[in-house]
C-alpha cells in the first residue's frame, strides 16, 4: 500500500492512499508506518482518503499504537469518513485514539498535551 508520509515538526503524518483500509493492504500499511516512524514517537493518521475499514485495517491502526505506546508516544486520527468513524466507535476505538476533525487539529493537539 503507498503511504504518504510527512514530516510536521516533531510529528510524522500518514496518509493511505487508497479508499480501502483492509485484509488487502493493511499489514503493508502498518510495515510502512512502523518503519517510518523509526525515532519519532507522535503520529497523525490522516484517513482523509478511506472511506472502508475492515477488522484487519483496525488491527494495523492498533499495533501502531502499541509500537507507539511502548516507546512513550501516542497516534491520533484525523479526517476520519463517517462510516469508518461509525466503526471506530462500535470497536470504542476512539477511546484509545483520539479522534480529531483536521489535521491541523490533530497536530496541535500533540502541542497542547506538552
Amino acid at each position: 500500500m503507498d503511504v504518504l508520509v510527512e514530516q510536521d515538526g516533531d510529528v510524522l503524518v500518514a496518509t493511505p492512499i487508497a479508499k480501502h483500509l483492509d485484509l488487502s493492504n493493511a499489514d503493508s500499511f502498518r510495515n510502512e508506518v512502523v518503519v517510518a516512524l523509526a525515532d519519532g514517537c507522535k503520529l497523525v493518521i490522516d484517513m482523509e482518503r478511506v472511506e472502508f475499514v475492515d477488522s484487519r485495517g483496525c488491527g494495523a491502526i492498533i499495533s501502531c499504537l502499541k509500537h507507539l505506546s511502548a516507546a512513550g508516544g501516542d497516534l491520533k486520527l484525523c479526517e476520519v469518513h463517517p462510516r469508518v468513524r461509525t466503526v471506530f466507535e462500535l470497536i470504542r476505538l476512539h477511546r484509545i485514539c483520539e479522534i480529531l476533525d483536521t489535521r491541523d487539529q490533530a497536530i496541535y493537539s500533540f502541542e497542547s498535551h506538552t
